[in-house]
């Protein structure tokens, strides 16, 4: 089925333009329906859904990842992951467009994270094979640690905090943004990073 999500969404988009619509004005019941009939395996669903919410993704995914070409990648690979784990919206715990955020925004830190680390693998190779600074090298494993200790520290925050916070600043969003892509009020938003920031302060020990 996932073979050509693209193909599809084109099919769907041709079919008296009802796909249109859904991409321009999907409200969150609307998006919400249309993850409960994609978890039935209902392919046209699915192909409104993507009409309706890709141009979002991908604009998240491009603002973390930074590189069109590997953006479209893992924007597909979103799509796959929502189309086997659509069975597992609850809306009653989040709006749909939340919930398709989240996945897209672990999915682009989670790319980053594997081709910085693919990056590090190179420079440790390539330092086998040359003098390194003792300097530089102790300020690279500092950093490293430091990237170490945020991480360890964000899995302490609630799922919604960790998601506001991580928007805010890994994907380098204004308070205004995140409300938008988390379908919040901003008072809400703004709380949830505030409070979020508060309790990585006390986790890493940072003086207020």
């Amino acid at each position: 089925m996932m073979g050509d999500m693209t193909a599809a969404s084109s099919d769907a988009s041709a079919s008296g333009g009802a796909a249109a619509a859904t991409r321009a004005s999907a409200t969150g019941a609307e998006l919400a329906d249309l993850l409960r009939r994609s978890a039935r395996g209902d392919e046209a669903a699915f192909a409104a859904l993507y009409d309706a919410t890709s141009r979002r993704l991908f604009g998240l995914v491009l603002r973390i990842v930074r590189d069109h070409a590997m953006s479209e990648e893992v924007t597909q690979e979103v799509y796959l992951d929502v189309w086997r784990q659509s069975a597992r919206f609850d809306a009653e715990r989040s709006s749909a467009i939340s919930w398709l955020m989240t996945i897209a925004h672990r999915s682009a830190v989670d790319r980053v994270r594997a081709s910085e680390a693919s990056r590090r693998r190179d420079d440790a190779h390539a330092a086998t094979s040359q003098d390194i600074d003792f300097d530089t090298t102790a300020e690279s494993a500092q950093a490293s640690l430091e990237a170490q200790r945020v991480r360890r520290a964000l899995t302490t925050l609630t799922d919604a905090q960790r998601s506001a916070v991580e928007l805010a600043y890994l994907g380098g969003y204004t308070h205004t943004e995140v409300a938008r892509l988390l379908d919040l009020p901003l008072g809400t938003a703004k709380t949830r990073i505030r409070d979020g920031l508060i309790r990585l302060r006390d986790t890493l020990g940072v003086p207020a």
